[in-house]
């Protein structure tokens, strides 16, 4: 083929290929008209709902018919509702102090105990008797005693033979608590006060220093475990109030407060660990519940428009407002899409107009005129 034909031929390639970018590209037109080239598209119709509408520019030409909606508002983030679990204010696993045969339980499951109750017994002959020995050795050491201080006053002991008397009844004195502290440690104390669950071993079972012999649970109050997603990790402070409800029984619900607020998000979940405090005066809460949590934010405000009113064009969203009949084109950075509205952050405000309806024909500085008036997109609060 010839030069010529070649030039020729990719002269017309490039020409079908400017016209088709012009028709049909969503962005072409907005960016003609900042390079000043209005011609291109000026004299193109456009058919939308069986008639011919003529493009406007620059305040020019024939009104363009459209359907506007005033801007509303919606708050997010202004509410937090999660799953969480109880547990008791305080629970303690009771093990003895040594080992041993259990000779008898003083409580029963389900009683509740006060703080420093006896609730087991474990067999104490043997430390009976070491005690008994130590009084033993302190009475006679405290006879020695005073021997030979009757002894120095005739000048028949020294101060040295006074001296390692006392250290004796000291030491004596020594072993007799050391007995008292093992006898009473035979003894199994209940180390909160609470309610007793149900008791692992029975009465004549040899146990260790490791054997569980029973569980206390403090329930006056009960904690709840949750966790919030990471943007409410700011908002949530230690004290703020929060209501829960029993999964079981939606009709109880308790006022408490945030009591504590883990100091690191989960880098897995994204979700931060936080724990509330409920009051439980009627014992009607357990450890282990479900809870639905719910606390209150005063959250985030944004202008809400009608999801037909959003544009896309090459350098992102954007959505026509019209003001005294004539569009000002506005770029917008969405924040929440709703089934109704979309959230967005823009510089407009509630009541300004946007167009939703015949926007393909609308120009920056356009002259239009308003079909119908829409309502206001409805504003959903949401967290």
């Amino acid at each position: 083929m010839a030069a010529w034909k070649q030039i020729a031929f990719a002269f017309v390639v490039l020409v079908a290929a400017g016209v088709a970018w012009i028709r049909y590209f969503p962005g072409a037109p907005e960016i003609l008209d900042r390079w000043g080239i209005e011609w291109a598209h000026a004299s193109t119709p456009k058919q939308e709902g069986g008639e011919t509408t003529a493009r406007t520019g620059g305040g020019g030409g024939a009104q363009v018919p459209v359907v506007t909606a005033p801007v509303a508002s919606a708050t997010i983030n202004d509410r937090l509702q999660a799953i969480g679990t109880g547990r008791a204010k305080a629970t303690v696993t009771v093990t003895p102090y040594t080992a041993g045969r259990l000779t008898e339980f003083l409580v029963q499951s389900g009683a509740h105990v006060e703080k420093g109750q006896t609730i087991a017994e474990l067999d104490s002959e043997t430390e009976a008797i070491a005690v008994d020995r130590a009084k033993v050795g302190v009475e006679d050491a405290e006879a020695k005693l005073e021997r030979v201080t009757r002894l120095q006053a005739s000048k028949a002991a020294t101060a040295v033979a006074v001296s390692d008397a006392q250290v004796a009844l000291d030491n004596a004195r020594l072993q007799l608590r050391e007995a008292e502290l093992a006898l009473k440690r035979r003894s199994v104390v209940a180390p909160i006060g609470g309610t007793v669950g149900i008791l692992p071993i029975e009465a004549g079972n040899y146990v260790t220093s490791q054997s569980a012999i029973a569980t206390i649970d403090d329930r006056s109050a009960i904690l709840v475990d949750f966790w919030v997603p990471e943007r409410f990790a700011a908002a949530v402070k230690v004290g703020a109030p929060l209501t829960a409800s029993p999964i079981a029984n939606a009709k109880g619900v308790f006022q408490g407060t945030v009591s504590a607020i883990d100091n690191r998000v989960d880098e897995k979940s994204r979700t931060l660990w936080v724990q509330g405090l409920i009051e439980n005066p009627a014992d009607s809460l357990r450890a282990g519940m479900a809870f639905q949590v719910t606390m209150k934010f005063p959250g985030d405000t944004y202008p809400a428009v009608s999801p037909l009113a959003i544009q896309w064009g090459t350098d992102g969203a954007y959505i026509w407002t019209v003001k005294d009949g004539r569009t000002r084109r506005v770029g917008v950075r969405i924040i929440q899409r709703n089934t109704e509205t979309v959230l967005i952050d823009a510089p407009v405000t509630s009541g300004d107009m946007v167009v939703t309806e015949g926007v393909q024909s609308v120009r920056e500085d356009g002259e239009v005129l308003t079909a119908n008036q829409g309502r206001p997109a409805t504003g959903a609060s949401g967290s």
